[in-house]
């Protein structure tokens, strides 16, 4: 389902699976990074922004000591789990990431007891535009808003993302949850993964007569196959390499110099992405965003080039859109899979979709889906 009632359809769905009303229902939103991958693991910047579509949860407490949980996509697939046996590792499918949340909250010391949980959403899977997060975000606020715990949002990023970590397995850094929770509606969120401290900055496309276009290319990834931990792992070695804590460190590509090469192209990209970010917020600051296209485009050619999370999909679809009049566009999220955000001036969005379509036609591939990325705010309780 998409649109705004999406909200409410988790509490009809608790009703209905539960036989009574929720105690209340919170909803938290995917994000689109606008640029800035893989750097939050390697304690860098990273310039997202949360969207309208997102994951509802209704919830209600149970004294029983067990997590129930039912999504409206996952029909037949209900679980009940006892919380004092979750251990990771012990839940498969979707069900890892709320439960991950109740663990990491208990682990963290928060007296969470038994829950029953409803979701419903309108994020597609797998197209990089962090659904796992914002299940996790959801969760989290309603579990700890039902058991009367106040816990800072930028500490409840971190027990979210402790969740996917350490619970689900998927090696993930902390820009998703922090966007979830922490994001303003018309901005984005620079946020400096080493401090963990996140500026907000405007974005405002439509006042500039832009629009932020992200195109699902249909190809489904999962951070918690071996590519993404490949590259995280390659990071670390290059940073140990480099006798730095970090890739953050290295502020200059020439320092990698004399280094492995393909460490030495992993961590260009890193090295290159955070001076990128800066500049991006920089041009945002002074209400140029039409001039971030060009970073964007090269950040894309970096993830291409340098870190190889690329897809050819994702590459047609750059192509296709600059050809077509794009200020800038790259792949978002992860890689290997997912989506690409581009930069439009708003006379051109229908050019823009009409050309991408084309290549997908042409080269045999599922038509794209299309969706206007509207700076939004971030989870909020909705009834």
């Amino acid at each position: 389902m998409t649109g705004p009632d999406a909200r409410d359809d988790a509490a009809d769905l608790f009703a209905q699976r539960y036989g009574k009303h929720p105690r209340g229902a919170w909803r938290a939103p995917g994000r689109v990074n606008l640029i800035g991958e893989h750097t939050d693991y390697n304690d860098g910047f990273v310039l997202p922004f949360a969207i309208g579509p997102g994951v509802s949860a209704a919830a209600a407490r149970r004294d029983d000591g067990r997590l129930a949980l039912t999504s409206r996509q996952a029909p037949g697939a209900d679980v009940s789990l006892p919380l004092d046996e979750l251990r990771p590792g012990s839940v498969d499918g979707w069900a890892a990431y709320p439960a991950g949340v109740a663990w990491a909250l208990r682990a963290a010391g928060y007296p969470i007891g038994g829950v029953s949980l409803a979701f419903d959403s309108d994020l597609p899977l797998g197209a990089g535009l962090s659904s796992s997060a914002a299940l996790e975000c959801a969760v989290a606020l309603a579990l700890t808003e039902l058991h009367g715990l106040s816990v800072p949002r930028p500490q409840l990023a971190d027990i979210a993302r402790h969740a996917e970590n350490d619970f689900v397995g998927a090696p993930t850094g902390i820009m998703d949850q922090s966007a979830a929770l922490l994001c303003q509606a018309g901005h984005a969120l620079l946020l400096d993964c080493r401090s963990g401290i996140g500026t907000a900055v405007p974005l405002d496309p439509r006042a500039a007569g832009l629009c932020l276009l992200v195109i699902d290319t249909r190809v489904r990834h999962a951070l918690t196959d071996g590519g993404y931990a490949a590259r995280r792992q390659a990071c670390e070695e290059a940073a140990a390499v480099l006798g730095v804590r970090s890739l953050r460190d290295i502020t200059d590509s020439s320092e990698l110099a004399g280094i492995d090469p393909l460490l030495r192209r992993r961590a260009r990209h890193v090295v290159t992405e955070n001076s990128r970010v800066l500049a991006a917020a920089a041009l945002l600051r002074s209400g140029q965003l039409a001039r971030t296209g060009p970073l964007l485009t090269a950040s894309h050619a970096s993830l291409r080039d340098d870190f190889e999370v690329s897809w050819p999909a994702a590459d047609a679809t750059v192509e296709a859109a600059i050809e077509a009049g794009a200020c800038g566009a790259r792949m978002t999220g992860g890689g290997f899979g997912g989506s690409v955000i581009a930069l439009v001036h708003a006379e051109r969005d229908r050019q823009v979709r009409a050309a991408v379509a084309s290549r997908f036609t042409q080269q045999g591939w599922p038509a794209p889906g299309f969706i206007d990325a509207v700076p939004s705010a971030g989870a909020r309780r909705v009834r």
